[in-house]
């Protein structure tokens, strides 16, 4: 199977515009729960459910990238994402909205789905490019989705956004289903023996194993610093508002460029390359907030700094993944994003308590051991493994 010209800027689009979904509402909460009824307290669960569907999705959804032509399956989840935000338009309480984000969130699960299609469908020098170019898409997704989703909720009100959103996502769909290829990959087993099998890949693959670890560490750390980040800064002495926590996020942007290069570099000189300088560029922006959030240009900088290498290690990690066995890739991918996402929940829980404990410096310093440690790790690892593959055999006598 191989993607036709224009396939990978066609993922990269669609994964940016699925992802989204699960993000643009957060500006409108409170618009939100005010139409519907709900308490403030209550409407967060909003947030939840999008991540548990996406969680879902992965578990359940992405292994299917290993048995069904890419046609029908991006299609068929688009219209699955396309069905959840038209539900959570006409939503008269939270009940059914959590319903509907729930199925959301398992169709913006379609972005790693294009992830594993782009790898597999190029040659294997252009798969760091291709998965690179597919996770730009995705963060892009995540920088403006908030931005464009306030806007919109803003100018046409709530509802109206998420039908705006369902009109992109079904115009995906439409270019998903002229562009990509109808062939069907040859499956290896049933379907349920293809999710039995997935705890066993983690067992038999090495690889898997050290990506997961890797992988868990920063997403850990990212997650937490921009938890802590967001509840710190709405606290005294700072005092800042939603709007003006959000510009922060605006430091992203690096991230989002300097993933197409990192691709690039990873074809060139290999994914752990890649992997330990991200780690290094992200550990430096972790040690800039270290030193506190009273400079606004410093705490951006060290944002933009953990965003990047957080955003181009993943891109690598992927890249990595896909290439133990170009034909299990869904499966791989779906167990690495489960745990990875999990990870992602932990470092979230954990904002509130560190700053509770330790404030600003016990929540930035957990960020920088943890990032320090994904780097440490993967240079003694590739290390070792290369010292390895340097040693001769042992001769028989």
């Amino acid at each position: 199977m191989s993607l036709p010209r224009g396939g990978v800027a066609l993922l990269a689009c669609t994964a940016g515009i699925a992802l989204a979904n699960n993000y643009a509402i957060q500006p409108a909460l409170a618009d939100v729960a005010r139409d519907t009824g709900t308490r403030a307290a209550a409407i967060g669960l909003v947030t939840t459910a999008a991540l548990a569907g996406c969680i879902a999705g992965f578990a359940l959804l992405l292994p299917l990238a290993d048995r069904a032509a890419p046609r029908r399956l991006v299609t068929g989840q688009l219209a699955l994402l396309a069905s959840g935000l038209i539900l959570a338009a006409v939503a008269p309480g939270l009940g059914v909205l959590l319903v509907a984000y729930v199925v959301i969130g398992a169709g913006a699960s379609v972005s790693a789905m294009a992830s594993t299609i782009a790898g597999r469908g190029v040659p294997g020098e252009r798969r760091g490019a291709a998965v690179a170019l597919v996770a730009a898409g995705m963060s892009a997704g995540i920088l403006l989705s908030r931005l464009v989703g306030g806007a919109l909720a803003q100018a046409l009100g709530w509802r109206e956004m998420l039908l705006v959103f369902a009109g992109l996502v079904l115009a995906c769909a439409a270019g998903a289903w002229l562009r990509l290829p109808r062939e069907r990959p040859a499956p290896t087993g049933g379907y349920l023996a293809t999710l039995a099998a997935a705890p066993g890949l983690l067992r038999r693959h090495r690889a898997l194993r050290r990506a997961v670890v890797h992988g868990s560490l920063w997403y850990f750390a990212f997650s937490l610093v921009w938890v802590a980040l967001t509840v710190r800064l709405a606290q005294p002495p700072y005092g800042l508002d939603a709007a003006a926590i959000g510009l922060y996020s605006l430091a992203g942007a690096l991230g989002f460029a300097a993933l197409p290069v990192a691709g690039r570099l990873g074809d060139r000189f290999g994914t752990r390359a890649v992997i330990g300088g991200s780690m290094g560029a992200a550990a430096v922006g972790a040690a800039l907030l270290c030193t506190g959030l009273d400079l606004p240009v410093v705490t951006a900088a060290g944002l933009a700094l953990v965003d990047a290498g957080c955003f181009t290690a993943q891109a690598a990690n992927q890249a990595r993944i896909l290439a133990v066995d170009p034909a299990r890739g869904g499966s791989l991918s779906g167990v690495y994003l489960l745990l990875y996402f999990l990870a992602g929940v932990v470092g979230s829980a954990l904002a509130a308590p560190l700053l509770t404990l330790g404030d600003w410096a016990a929540a930035s310093w957990t960020v920088c051991g943890a990032l320090v440690l994904a780097g440490v790790l993967a240079v003694r690892r590739d290390a070792a493994a290369t010292g390895a593959a340097a040693r001769p055999a042992p001769r028989s006598v």
